[in-house]
């Protein structure tokens, strides 16, 4: 554990914590002090990503919720505010696998039912953002973090259905902002780029490349090549920002962005 937690006896429900970016964000905000409540729908990676938040001596525990199930998020959200007395962080890595999605089809190639499975990201970031706010508000503090990816940003043909996602997304992050107010309660967003240590980009450097007759590795060298930067953010970096944003250091950040694309998006 840091010696210096920016995030000491913080409690932080992670959803989607059992992938890549949501297991790297837990095991970050249990680095930084905070009392870290992990929720997916596999338990086997949610067992053992809070087992290296504990063999590194923070504090983490988790549940089997299907963050597309109201009642469900809600009911355990209730329960973690009874156990832990509240909660400060919420964060939701969850999604689909690409090939639900279509990621890489034209728009015009894209089924209407492969666009609609991208939109469960949207509708699934609106679920545990409007739960975690109900508990937030009336103590009068928080931080809700939404996650998106440069897609929110047309850049590259085949992303019509995840960019609508990711778009409603940074949408909803500026309207909750504004309706909560005056009420301590800050509602950002993070916007990362692909993420080459990740399943989803694995993935999608392979459909990508049988569509290219390229190989997967020359897909990945083109993500580099085509930041600004010219090196694509990994899960670790995207978690560093995920601990900025729910941290102090970010108190006047509500309302907005945090764009951490290497550069391919600048707005």
């Amino acid at each position: 554990m840091n010696d210096s937690p920016v995030l000491k006896d913080k409690r932080a429900v992670v959803f989607g914590a059992g992938g890549s970016i949501g297991a790297a964000v837990a095991r970050n905000f249990g680095a930084e002090g905070a009392e870290v409540f992990l929720a997916g729908r596999t338990e086997s990676t949610l067992d053992a990503a809070t087992r290296q938040i504990s063999e590194l001596g923070g504090r983490a525990s988790y549940a089997v919720i299907d963050a597309l199930d109201d009642s469900e998020v809600d009911e355990y959200l209730g329960r973690v505010v009874k156990q832990a007395g509240g909660i400060d962080i919420e964060f939701n890595a969850t999604g689909p696998r690409i090939s639900e999605y279509g990621n890489g089809k034209p728009a015009v190639d894209l089924p209407v039912a492969e666009f609609m499975v991208a939109q469960t990201v949207l509708t699934s970031q609106f679920i545990t953002a409007r739960g975690a706010a109900r508990r937030m508000v009336p103590q009068g503090s928080g931080v809700i973090i939404f996650l998106t990816g440069s897609p929110a940003r047309p850049h590259l043909v085949g992303g019509a259905g995840i960019g609508a996602a990711f778009g409603g997304i940074e949408n909803l992050t500026r309207t909750m902002a504004l309706e909560l107010s005056g009420t301590g309660v800050r509602v950002v967003c993070l916007r990362t780029a692909a993420n080459p240590d990740t399943r989803t980009i694995q993935d999608t450097a392979s459909t990508v490349g049988e569509m290219m007759n390229l190989t997967k590795e020359q897909v990945l060298a083109s993500l580099d090549q085509g930041t600004w930067l010219k090196v694509s953010p990994h899960t670790q970096d995207t978690a560093n920002g995920a601990v900025l944003l729910a941290s102090d250091r970010a108190r006047m950040m509500t309302g907005t962005v945090h764009n951490a694309t290497a550069g391919i998006c600048t707005d």
